[in-house]
């Protein structure tokens, strides 16, 4: 359960060995697909991100079709990865049984491990930790430790609604900075800013300016209101100088204060 009583399903694509620029990828850090479901007065919806290789996204979309799952988002996240993934955003509405059986059996067409994680399967890539105290002080956030990614989660400060529905945070729609040890006291960085219009080329120049590379600028979902841009990045150098860049960035945003 997270905070805005949604049940949140984590399914990381520890099956995957990708790598970035010679960096291979925590499944933590830029492969977990995940499910969130929020029940209302008469219905629920189910929000998701589901983590694809290029043979699996015909059948899964397909299989979402079928069973009157909406595809909001099909595209990229980060760039020079190999093997190439791509991500499929999806929202519903109906009974909590049926919307989480038409998922899992779209997920039947990949190869995502739908048990439960162990410590073996997320192997903590990068044996050199960094100073989780620092990046949360640089941030001026809290952040948690996630299977060897440090992750923080930041809302946005204005209610996010679909139709007279609000959407928590915890559906997709709070800004993830997520940073992988690589050792040396550098990591490598990756995940999305959540955005309004007005603040896309602001956070973009921000985020250039620190040497943190723009990956990809879309949507993810279809009827939300305000209208969001999520903005998604890639870095791998000193995490504390990360860190600092990623302030600023988030400085141009109407984030939630800590």
């Amino acid at each position: 359960m997270q905070p805005g009583d949604v049940f949140k399903i984590g399914l990381p694509r520890t099956d995957l060995e990708v790598t970035v620029r010679g960096v291979q990828l925590n499944p933590v850090l830029a492969l977990g697909s995940w499910v969130a479901f929020k029940k209302s007065a008469n219905m629920t919806m189910v929000m998701g991100d589901l983590v694809l290789t290029e043979a699996e996204v015909g059948p899964v979309m397909w299989s979402l079709q079928e069973s009157g799952i909406d595809m909001t988002a099909l595209h990229n996240h980060v760039l020079d990865e190999s093997p190439r993934v791509i991500y499929m955003h999806i929202s519903g509405h109906g009974d909590s049984l049926n919307l989480a059986e038409a998922i899992h059996r779209a997920l039947s067409y990949t190869k995502t491990p739908l048990g439960s994680p162990t410590t073996a399967t997320l192997k903590k890539v990068g044996a050199v930790q960094i100073d989780m105290h620092q990046l949360e002080l640089a941030l001026n956030r809290t952040g948690k430790d996630n299977s060897g990614v440090y992750q923080f989660s930041i809302p946005r400060a204005e209610k996010i609604m679909e139709g007279d529905v609000e959407i928590p945070p915890a559906m997709g729609v709070a800004t993830a900075i997520n940073f992988q040890p690589i050792g040396e006291a550098r990591a490598a960085i990756t995940g999305d800013f959540v955005l309004v219009a007005s603040e896309v080329n602001p956070v973009i120049h921000a985020l250039r300016e620190n040497g943190i590379a723009v990956t990809a600028l879309h949507s993810h979902m279809l009827d939300e209101s305000p209208r969001l841009f999520f903005m998604h990045f890639w870095a791998n150098d000193d995490a504390l100088k990360l860190a600092r860049g990623l302030r600023s960035a988030l400085d141009k945003t109407n984030s939630a204060p800590h």
